[in-house]
């Protein structure tokens, strides 16, 4: 009888333990089916009054220049705290940030919270392929622990690589239940004719809640994008 047993909890624990995983393989495909079908549609409304934390992506050349361009019409007072991420070899960027705070305080408006950080590069200029596996491997890291940290609940980024790590986790963050991080993604003016290699990630992936483009064009090519005209 004890030989029978014992034969019993033998053969059915594997059958359990494949179980276990099929239901969770599951739950995870049909979360992750949700997260796509809820992006880019409206989030439950929220009073005017409720602020939203928001994570500012920078980029090196211009595409500061046009983020700073959208925050000068952005709600501050609603999004607010904000907190603005660039390339850690990119000190111009979070100056730039810095300089529009402090002018936003020169100017009166009230309930500025503002912090800045830096993130790895996955790949430097020039850097070969092979040690750049690492440094990706780094870098993903890095980011994870800001995202955890900062846990925003709108992202804003307009094509510097730097943004593709922090959108992947965010939306991540969507399957696994631990925040559900809206995404706008604006892409650069430069971009004519073709998106940019991190606008054409997110518009594939259909990780960016909202894809914004500034020629008709891209709209037309990409059509899940969202014309807005020139915004420089």
């Amino acid at each position: 009888m004890e030989k029978n047993t014992s034969c019993f909890f033998s053969n059915s624990s594997p059958n359990l333990v494949i179980t276990c995983f099929v239901a969770f393989i599951t739950i995870i495909l049909v979360r992750f089916l949700y997260v796509i079908y809820r992006t880019g549609k409206p989030l439950n409304k929220r009073t005017p009054q409720q602020t939203l934390s928001t994570l500012i992506v920078l980029g090196s050349g211009g595409h500061t220049a046009e983020m700073i361009n959208l925050l000068l019409v952005l709600q501050k007072d609603r999004f607010t705290p904000r907190f603005y991420i660039a390339a850690a070899t990119d000190n111009m960027s979070l100056q730039k940030a810095r300089m529009f705070e402090n002018s936003l305080a020169d100017s009166g408006v009230k309930g500025i919270s503002a912090e800045f950080m830096q993130i790895y590069r996955s790949r430097e200029v020039g850097q070969s392929y092979v040690t750049s596996v690492w440094t990706t491997l780094v870098a993903t890291a890095h980011a994870l622990w800001l995202m955890i940290k900062i846990r925003p609940q709108v992202v804003l980024c307009n094509g510097p690589g730097t943004c593709i790590p922090l959108c992947v986790i965010a939306f991540i963050f969507k399957v696994v239940g631990i925040r559900w991080s809206s995404i706008f993604y604006v892409e650069s003016i430069a971009r004519v004719k073709r998106l940019s290699l991190s606008g054409l990630l997110l518009y594939k992936l259909q990780i960016a809640d909202q894809f914004f483009v500034q020629w008709p064009q891209l709209q037309r090519k990409y059509p899940r994008a969202h014309y807005v005209g020139c915004l420089m």
